[in-house]
């Protein structure tokens, strides 16, 4: 399946493709400015093709329209935050409906995942929608955006950043997020920043969010070869 619309929250077009016919949703969150068909052309979808053959997941990924513009430095600060405050929005009210209706459920929930600014993203719509999104798993995630959207994102770099909102959560919110899990799997090799997962854990952690860092050790680099073992072992592990 491959779908392009125009989304108001965004303005602008943005492809969603899936890949699998059954199975739990995933929804695979691009790199920095990747497109929807990014993780195919990285070989992400045929590492996972055991779970996709299986009818156990299907797959789900959409263009980073908020990364490029990052990527690019498009804009103000703040049209850069409102910009990925707006790509959430769309996650949940836009593509997140497509997959239950593809899915025929009104009410499935999504695993979230990505690598480096795509983990982010997908630890993000976790915290942000938690009914609708089970679990979510970063991969080498870059979970500050302050320094590619710069200073001056205000309220929305605010409302989009967990490790900005998630210290002050609580109510519904919080009560729900507190029955989901998050995972924060990093290598420990070149480019790697294992840091950042530790720092959004213990946030996640102080606030009584059920997660766990997993260090996958300095053979990892921030890399897509560490992203196609990773992966499949979560498929195994959530599905």
């Amino acid at each position: 399946m491959r779908e392009r619309w125009y989304s108001n929250r965004v303005e602008s077009d943005v492809t969603v493709v899936r890949w699998g016919t059954f199975g739990k949703p995933v929804i695979v969150f691009p790199t920095a400015g990747g497109d929807a068909e990014e993780v195919e052309r990285m070989w992400l979808v045929e590492a996972c093709g055991e779970f996709l053959e299986a009818g156990r997941v299907k797959l789900y990924s959409c263009d980073s329209v908020a990364g490029a513009a990052m990527v690019r430095g498009t804009g103000s600060p703040r049209y850069r935050a409102a910009l990925l405050d707006g790509f959430h929005d769309f996650i949940r009210n836009e593509m997140i409906p497509a997959i239950r209706l593809d899915c025929r459920s009104d009410d499935v929930t999504v695993i979230t995942t990505g690598a480096s600014i795509g983990a982010f993203n997908a630890l993000a719509v976790l915290c942000r929608y938690p009914d609708v999104v089970s679990h979510a798993v970063g991969l080498s995630g870059t979970y500050e955006m302050s320094r590619f959207i710069g200073d001056g994102g205000g309220e929305s770099l605010y409302h989009a950043t967990p490790n900005h909102f998630l210290p002050n959560l609580d109510g519904p919110q919080l009560e729900t997020l507190r029955t989901r899990i998050a995972i924060l799997a990093s290598g420990q090799g070149r480019w790697e920043n294992i840091g950042e997962s530790w720092h959004l854990a213990h946030i996640l952690g102080s606030k009584g969010v059920p997660n766990r860092v997993d260090p996958w050790g300095a053979e990892y680099d921030h890399d897509w070869p560490s992203w196609r073992r990773m992966l499949p072992a979560y498929l195994a592990e959530l599905t």
